[in-house]
């Protein structure tokens, strides 16, 4: 179970951070989904990687309702601070390369599409990180994020559509 949670755990703050918008409730997310997960441990390791998606999916959306309900009662921040706060983590990812014109590559490739995901709807952004990201199948997916399959390739279609437009320069 260690190794399992310790090799999804950057995938899984990278999916946090993205339908969150901010590194502290990402990190947070995650870690409680890590403790939760750690009551399955008797369940078959093939089970791990779906269980653990659902319950993170579960944390973010609990999460994003409780900030919801909250802003009802409170100003809102401006929406440059909370695009502001979203985008730090990228621009302080570490990068392997050690070629500094491809470090910048890389850091810019993957801001741009960190960016283009943000601006999809939650459950497009949700399919396209499972099915594409994450490698999960279509059955695996629709079971995480709770919906029929068939919806889960509307997401995806739909989510890849947008990407593409969006990331044209990009090809």
């Amino acid at each position: 179970m260690d190794r399992f949670l310790e090799g999804i755990s950057a995938r899984a703050f990278r999916f946090a951070e993205l339908g969150l918008r901010h590194r502290e409730d990402a990190l947070d997310v995650v870690q409680e989904a890590m403790i939760r997960m750690m009551g399955y441990r008797e369940r078959p390791a093939a089970e791990w990687t779906p269980l653990f998606w659902s319950i993170l999916r579960s944390r973010i959306v609990d999460l994003q309702r409780r900030s919801l309900f909250r802003m009802r009662w409170l100003v809102s921040p401006s929406a440059k601070d909370a695009e502001d706060d979203a985008i730090d983590w990228i621009d302080q990812a570490a990068d392997d390369a050690p070629d500094p014109s491809r470090t910048h590559d890389n850091r810019e490739t993957y801001q741009s599409v960190a960016t283009a995901l943000r601006t999809l709807p939650a459950r497009q952004r949700e399919a396209f990180t499972l099915r594409v990201l994450e490698d999960c199948d279509v059955a695996t997916t629709a079971r995480i994020m709770g919906c029929s399959e068939g919806s889960v390739k509307t997401h995806l279609s739909r989510a890849r559509n947008t990407l593409q437009q969006q990331l044209e320069d990009f090809r």
